[in-house]
């Protein structure tokens, strides 16, 4: 059994998963080396932790002595959490200093830095491992087995439809991902998972992205055009709230991690949704053509009632259907995680007339539909973030599936939001070849 040193770049709310893995469940083959964080309030909050249950604290780095880093804690894997638009430059640092690297999703958010990523990885011949955990939820893998199972024939068209509701769609306009410059919009950020499943359902590749959007519910003008009246900077204050604001001292750890760590960065973790400077969008579509045939039609949504999405794949033999409701409807007073994994509550023990759950129907032509069932587990996302942790820190094994991710995939699933924001932008179709990464346009090194 090999046993790894791991460092984490980046202590902000992701990390938790990877450390507490790293603490617990594989701690037999495992130890976090280091902590690469510029916080210090962040970096100590995940080195307490290992304090706490007994085991060495990992030694706390500066991003600029990554390198050494890497080199004096003889680090084997970084993994990366850091914001998106940083990504690049660690995943590359890191190769470039002998290290591999575990890099939470997007790859990267521009064309230019995944050329970069592509080009490290030819030169260093290190691995790159995507944590895709959408992939490993029973859901989504029962509709990759039946497409692969070929049960509707050849793949013709998708339609796909995503749902963000207004406690967990407007926390992205209260982050830094509501600055286009370092998240890539949800495009990018939140949409590289989306894409990557169909890309991974049907094993075809994209070609051509036309895109459609704006931002038409948060932010200041939209605010002002439906008289919302003066609005607070931020959702911690004294005084009474609305259901828009965030107030981080009634969570303990959102308090520890961003509240009590603004005055060494000045980052505000709580912006209001309707403030000025957000530049993503917040409606999108798209249409995306494949190189296998097939075209998908895409939208999302980020002020929605109730969270969850629909998707349906088309064959010359029938139809598949997959709905997944995370939740039914907000109410005012909810905590901060909104979202709850379906496969923990019971369908009919609701109060929202749309009930949590998952269905998955195959109707072949001249017939009655047939429902699939979905096999869940204990955990987050049904089991699957459990069966992720495993293929991260033990090694993938042979799945028939094919849920390990790799940088190709990273590359492949980013590059459907990359057109789409040059789309928006130039309000014309874009040719994926044309985005300057070698892998899209067939010079993969």
């Amino acid at each position: 059994m090999s046993h790894r040193r791991y460092a984490v770049v980046g202590a902000g709310h992701r990390s938790q998963m990877y450390v507490e893995a790293i603490a617990t469940t594989y701690a037999d083959r495992a130890t976090l080396a280091a902590i690469c964080e510029p916080n210090p309030v962040r970096a100590a909050y995940y080195a307490d932790q290992l304090r706490e249950l007994g085991l060495k604290a990992p030694s706390l780095w500066q991003p600029e002595a990554l390198e050494k880093m890497i080199r004096d804690e003889n680090v084997d894997r970084v993994i990366v959490c850091a914001r998106d638009d940083m990504h690049a430059e660690i995943i590359v640092r890191s190769l470039n200093a002998g290290a591999d690297v575990v890099v939470e999703k997007p790859l990267t958010i521009n064309a230019e830095s995944a050329a970069q990523i592509e080009e490290a990885v030819a030169r260093t011949g290190r691995e790159v491992v995507l944590t895709f955990n959408y992939r490993y939820s029973p859901r989504n893998s029962a509709m990759r087995q039946v497409l692969q199972d070929g049960a509707i024939g050849e793949i013709t068209s998708v339609d796909f439809s995503w749902m963000l509701d207004t406690k967990h769609g407007a926390d992205y306009f209260r982050r830094w991902h509501r600055e286009k410059e370092h998240s890539g919009g949800l495009l990018v950020h939140k949409a590289s998972h989306h894409f990557d499943l169909v890309n991974w359902w049907i094993r075809q590749v994209p070609q051509r992205v036309y895109a459609s959007g704006g931002l038409k519910f948060y932010g200041a003008d939209n605010a002002a055009a439906r008289g919302l009246g003066i609005r607070p900077d931020r959702g911690t204050h004294d005084g009474e709230r609305d259901a828009f604001e965030l107030d981080l001292r009634d969570d303990d750890r959102m308090r520890s991690l961003y509240l009590e760590a603004e005055s060494h960065d000045g980052y505000v973790r709580d912006r209001d949704v309707f403030g000025a400077g957000i530049t993503i969008e917040d409606n999108l579509a798209l249409v995306v053509d494949y190189d296998g045939g097939a075209t998908m039609s895409y939208s999302l949504n980020a002020h929605s009632p109730w969270e969850g999405y629909r998707v349906a794949v088309n064959g010359t033999l029938g139809r598949v259907e997959l709905e997944v409701v995370e939740r039914g409807a907000v109410f005012e007073d909810e905590g901060l995680h909104p979202v709850l994994d379906p496969s923990a509550v019971d369908a009919g023990d609701s109060t929202s007339l749309r009930p949590m759950g998952e269905r998955l129907l195959v109707q072949l032509h001249w017939q009655d539909a047939v429902e699939v069932p979905i096999h869940g587990a204990a955990g987050g996302h049904g089991g699957g973030d459990a069966l992720l942790m495993a293929d991260v820190f033990v090694g993938p094994s042979e799945d028939p599936l094919a849920r390990p991710a790799d940088w190709r995939d990273g590359v492949r699933s980013i590059a459907v939001g990359i057109a789409g924001n040059r789309s928006l932008e130039t309000g014309m179709p874009v040719l994926i070849s044309d985005l300057g990464i070698p892998l899209l346009s067939g010079n993969e090194p």
